[in-house]
């Protein structure tokens, strides 16, 4: 089991099945094209969790800064593929998303999920011990 940064195209490419299973809203050139935008212009940074050369999980997040948090990690994406889940591979990505932050001096790691998504809640509060901290609100601005 290892976690490798998904840079390349290809590499990219290769996660979307694992990807769209939590962003299903995206087709697969869609999906490249902001993760690509997104490493260039917001600092994301996509990593999966192999098995072989087999990926089993992703997680994306980003380096932010606030008022409200001060430096801190936001996790955009983190997803295991659905035959994968309940085996420790999203606390894995996660802890090393704990540890990167640490490493390059923020302070805390904060996420946002689904209202639905309640196991993922679980998980996130009994398993990786965050804390549920506010509400996210969004508008779809019209074009």
């Amino acid at each position: 089991m290892e976690i490798r940064e998904l840079q390349k195209d290809h590499q990219i490419r290769a996660a979307f099945p694992v990807m769209n299973q939590l962003r299903n809203h995206l087709d697969e050139e869609e999906y490249v094209a902001l993760v690509k935008e997104a490493k260039e212009k917001d600092m994301y940074r996509l990593f999966g969790l192999f098995i072989g050369e087999e990926i089993v999980a992703v997680i994306g997040f980003k380096p932010m800064i606030t008022l409200y948090y001060g430096r801190f990690v936001w996790v955009c994406d983190l997803v295991a593929r659905e035959d994968k889940r309940s085996l420790g591979n999203g606390e894995k990505l996660l802890s090393f998303v704990h540890q990167w932050a640490t490493e390059e001096g923020y302070e805390k790691v904060a996420l946002s999920s689904g209202l639905q998504r309640e196991n993922a809640h679980r998980f996130y509060e009994q398993k990786m011990n965050y804390e549920r901290v506010s509400f996210v609100f969004k508008k779809d601005l019209e074009r």
